[in-house]
This record gives structure tokens, C-alpha cells and sequence, in this order.
């Protein structure tokens, strides 16, 4: 078959293109990436020589250039990452999350329509259904929870599928849906919590913990993630939602904890800052029917991964150490500097 996946030079669309060329070398893969600042095209370097891999710098929003695109692989099935997906650039600026994960959506379906793909797939969130109480750990989110979000990130990721579900019953385009909980591993941007809590650790600098760091979330490893995808295009329903989850739960500060303690640095450099606007609380997903439907249970417990990450942002320095030097780091000011 022949794949394209968007956001692909992103943290988890590289890691699901290195799943597919491991697990299924059969098949010819296209990586379409827009290449903004969360894009990094040397992620990418050890597949990109290989005879059945594209990279194609696309903006998912461009109808002409993803028209064209699809015209000459004429693809058999689409998963998208494509997404702006950071929650406190969602509140500094709200407009580039609808364009992207809205209309460039709208944009892939048509293509999909137009070209009679097998399958398009949305790589989606738990977030957008909001959170849950602290106090009723016996409370999941399952695919019936309703959609319930709290930030312009999860609302423009709930509208793209509700857009999804839209063209299936419109259109009958053959579309699924996952919506995973927090990814962590290899290639993780660090702007997110646990990448940038290990890189700041090992230079010494404050560790910036929201509120008291009490927000628990649902850590699931990022090749169980791409595994869990992977049989959702080849084997799941269509038209069917499939949560992921990685039944890992765990508190913010907990988390930066460990980190201290695995890199053996202080808790002083924890230092809590102002609470970010309307931040949820609990996320925690049944991952109930994916694994009956298609026997999927994630593989990696927490305390493995972490250590497994850790261990992968030491020996690769020269990975992320241009993005501290580049945008990044007047963006990391803005938010984190006057706190």
C-alpha cells in the first residue's frame, strides 16, 4: 500500500513512519510536513534515503499542492498528524489551530474524496473531552464520554472530528478516529512537560511546574501509541471511534520528581509558576474496546519509559540542542520568564 502521513517530521507521526518502515517494509510511505517549528526534518535522517519513502514539504492547508500530491501517489490510505497541539500557544494565539486542524482537515477529506482512498485516519486527543475530578479515580473517559473541551487546542481538534464523522455519514467517506492520551519517548518536542523538564534538569535551570503540580495525566509510551494506529487503519471499523490510553496515570510533580531523581538533580530547581488558563485537571482513558475489538493493550509501563526517554535525550544532545537555540527559546521567555 501506499501511506501518507501528515505532521510526519513531528514527534509522533516520525516515530509511527519509523513503525511502518520497521513493521511493514512492503509498503511505500509519504511524509507530508508543513515543517514549522515543531517539524524537524533531521528527525527523519535515517529513513530518508530509502527507496520506498517521500518527503514532501506541504502545507496540509495548500488544496492545490495536497490535489496534486494525491494525483501522483494516489495513496490508499491517509493518517493524519498534521496539528498545532500545544495548549499554552492555543491561548497566546488561537487562529493558527483552526486553520491547521480544522481546514487543513477539510482539505485531506476532500482530496480523500476525490482520489477514492481506503482509508483517511485523524490522529486525535483525550482532551477533547475535557477532564475529570481528582477525587473520582474511578472515573474513564470512554468513545460514549461526551465531547466537553476546555482550551481553542482541544476545540479545534473536537471540531476537525466532529468534521470526520461528518463527511462519513455525508459523504460515506471510510474514516476512524483515535484519540490517545499524553505521548511521551523518543523525538518529543521540548516544549512539552517531560522533554523539557529532562533538558532543563541537566543544565541546572528552574524545572517550571503549573499551579502545584497536582494535574494527573495519562502517559502512554509513543510506539505503543503507533502500534495501537497501525491496527486501527488495517483492522479497525469504519467510522469508528478507538481510544488509546495508556493506563499510566501519574501527577505533573511526580513526574519532575522522578526526572530529579533518575538525573540525580536537586528538587530545588522545581519552581511552580501560575496556573495555565483553564488547565484540566484529570485525563484517564478506558482503553476497553480497542482492546477487545482489535487486542490491543499497551506494552510500556511508565516507570520503563521514563527511563527509557531519559536515557534517549542524553545520548542524543545533537537532536535537540539546535532547537534550544533557535525560536524556541524566545517563545520559552515569553511564557515561563515572568512567572
Amino acid at each position: 500500500m501506499t501511506i501518507i502521513v501528515t505532521g510526519g517530521a513531528g514527534f509522533i507521526g516520525s516515530n509511527f513512519i519509523f513503525h511502518l518502515m520497521s513493521a511493514h517494509s512492503e509498503d511505500r510511505v509519504i511524509c507530508v510536513d508543513k515543517l514549522t517549528y515543531a517539524g524537524n526534518l533531521s528527525t527523519l535522517a535515517s529513513v530518508l534515503g530509502k527507496p520506498n519513502f517521500r518527503f514532501c514539504k506541504v502545507d496540509i492547508c495548500d488544496r492545490e499542492a495536497v490535489y496534486a500530491l494525491f494525483e501522483e501517489e494516489h495513496p490508499d490510505i491517509v493518517v493524519n498528524f498534521a496539528a498545532e497541539s500545544h495548549v499554552d500557544r492555543s491561548i497566546e494565539d488561537p487562529g493558527i489551530f483552526l486553520q491547521t486542524n480544522i481546514l487543513g482537515t477539510s482539505v485531506l477529506m476532500d482530496a480523500c474524496r476525490k482520489y477514492s482512498i481506503r482509508r483517511y485516519h485523524q490522529v486525535s486527543t483525550d482532551e477533547v473531552y475535557g477532564d475529570l475530578p481528582l477525587e473520582r479515580p474511578d472515573l474513564f473517559f470512554t468513545e460514549a464520554t461526551p465531547i466537553h473541551t476546555s482550551s481553542p487546542y482541544s476545540s479545534s481538534k473536537a471540531s476537525a472530528d466532529l468534521l470526520v464523522l461528518a463527511y462519513h455519514r455525508t459523504y460515506g467517506l471510510p474514516v476512524s478516529i483515535s484519540r490517545c492520551s499524553n505521548n511521551y519517548g523518543p523525538y518529543h518536542f521540548p516544549e512539552k512537560l517531560i522533554p523539557l523538564m529532562i533538558i532543563n534538569a541537566l543544565h541546572d535551570k528552574p524545572l517550571p511546574v503549573y499551579g502545584e503540580g497536582l494535574n494527573v495525566r495519562d502517559w502512554l509510551y509513543v510506539e505503543d501509541h503507533c502500534k495501537a494506529i497501525d491496527l486501527v487503519i488495517r483492522k479497525g471499523r469504519v467510522g469508528e471511534v478507538y481510544n488509546i490510553g495508556g493506563h499510566n496515570e501519574m501527577r505533573n510533580i511526580d513526574i519532575v520528581k522522578l526526572i530529579c531523581k533518575e538525573l540525580n538533580k536537586p528538587e530545588s530547581l522545581i519552581t511552580y509558576v501560575s496556573d495555565r488558563k483553564g488547565h484540566d485537571l484529570r485525563y484517564a482513558i478506558d482503553p476497553t474496546k480497542i482492546h477487545q475489538e482489535l487486542g490491543w493493550l499497551p506494552e510500556t509501563k511508565f516507570a520503563d519509559g521514563i527511563k527509557r526517554t531519559i536515557k534517549w535525550y542524553l545520548e542524543h544532545q545533537d537532536w535537540w540542542e539546535p532547537i534550544m537555540n533557535g525560536e524556541y527559546t524566545q517563545y520559552y521567555e515569553k511564557m515561563y520568564g515572568s512567572r
